[in-house]
């Protein structure tokens, strides 16, 4: 089998290996939004059935509920057992549970088979998070990281659009978007292959030129994990907040949102297709000051939604921000782990990212039925700020020379 410094005269994309993780990546955004123009005719098919108006809400939501819980579990899992089998068993109850919905006889059943789904997302997210860092190193690994990205984006406007097309058809018709994943089974079954501990901690040596000393890293895990539940905590005002912020201006919501998400999600992935060379010249630190303060921009327009191209304008200077974090948070956590334990540190970040995203309406819901919604908005710009200027800081504090010495 070759070593994890091999295969680095072609760029990143193209080997098969990391197409294989692309491809998994893009199923993630495919979980929860794909259903969502299905939503009202879902909901009049349930109509006689009790707690139809509720439980139809909750199927977009439920898969990320699922992998909050599911996500630790299956980091400990994927340690344990290997990379591959949990990467498998994700895809097969991504295959078995997505569609699902086609043929399910009563809401219920849609209802838990959304929750399996969720599970399948929770071992698919941290078996892949794994094998990027067992695979790459440097400014490869940053190349792929960026990639997912980008594929999560355009991949996420193009399911959206099919299962609008799709859903004008018939309701439940969007279900079957998530049996494509049944194409990614056989090409993932015979690339993938777990990468041999001993292997990962020599390429670790290689890369700091000494064997790896243990290190602290909980700790700095779960704060990292913290901040970034915080950012999708905000970021996700854009989708639950956004189409009712568009009635109260007076604009049509359903055509508004879906531009305002089609700009979002353009300028996030062309931004992560830029995030390795960004990260090459300016670094993390810099990488979150720029992505941060992108993120306070877009928010402060918001309010200046009036004027509709002002409105679209926040939209992408908060998706390009976004798209400009996101990978960061999971190139610090995978240098933060050890080898062995990536698989949990995989769990950590994808349980808190989809636990800002559950939590999202509930908090902001109450703020701004007290505030209003320009008050939310500017808040979210001030937050973003604050941690620009101390990324900016601690950036700059790296940076400074050290005195020389008498």
């Amino acid at each position: 089998m070759k070593t994890l410094s091999e295969n680095t005269r072609h760029p990143v994309w193209r080997e098969p290996r990391a197409i294989a993780l692309l491809l998994a990546a893009s199923l993630v955004i495919m979980a929860n939004a794909t259903i969502s123009p299905a939503l009202p005719g879902l909901e009049a098919e349930f109509a006689g059935s009790p707690n139809a108006q509720v439980l139809t809400r909750l199927l977009v939501p439920a898969p990320s509920l699922a992998v909050v819980l599911a996500a630790p579990f299956a980091g400990v899992a994927t340690d344990r057992f290997g990379r591959r089998p949990l990467l498998l068993a994700g895809l097969m109850l991504f295959v078995l549970t997505g569609p699902a919905g086609l043929f399910l006889p009563d809401l219920e059943w849609i209802f838990a088979s959304r929750l399996a789904l969720g599970v399948a997302v929770a071992m698919i997210m941290t078996s892949q998070t794994a094998l990027v860092g067992d695979y790459f190193t440097g400014q490869r690994r940053s190349a792929l990281m960026g990639l997912q990205v980008s594929a999560r984006n355009f991949g996420g406007m193009g399911f959206i659009l099919l299962a609008g097309l799709l859903a004008s058809i018939a309701p439940r018709l969007p279900f079957a978007i998530y049996g494509l994943a049944i194409l990614y089974l056989p090409f993932v079954w015979h690339t993938v292959r777990d990468v041999p501990r001993q292997e990962g901690a020599t390429d670790a040596a290689r890369q700091t030129g000494s064997d790896p000393a243990p290190r602290p890293w909980l700790w700095p895990i779960l704060g990292l994990a913290g901040l970034q539940m915080l950012t999708a905590m905000v970021f996700f005002l854009n989708p639950t907040q956004i189409p009712f912020f568009a009635v109260a201006l007076g604009y049509d919501s359903a055509a508004t949102t879906g531009a305002y998400l089609g700009v979002l999600m353009c300028a996030g992935g062309l931004t992560a297709l830029l995030y390795s060379r960004i990260k090459q010249r300016i670094g993390d630190l810099g990488g979150y000051a720029a992505g941060f303060g992108l993120m306070a921009l877009g928010f402060a327009l918001l309010p200046e939604g009036g004027q509709f191209w002002l409105l679209l304008a926040g939209g992408s200077l908060i998706g390009a921000g976004y798209a400009m974090v996101t990978p960061i948070f999971i190139a610090i956590a995978l240098q933060l782990a050890p080898v062995q334990r990536r698989g949990i540190v995989g769990g950590i970040m994808t349980s808190t990212m989809f636990l800002g995203q559950f939590a999202s309406p509930f908090a902001s819901i109450p703020a701004i039925a007290a505030f209003g919604y320009d008050p939310v908005f500017y808040a979210a710009a001030g937050g973003f700020a604050v941690l620009a200027g101390l990324a900016a800081v601690a950036g700059a504090a790296t940076l400074r020379p050290l005195p020389d010495q008498a």
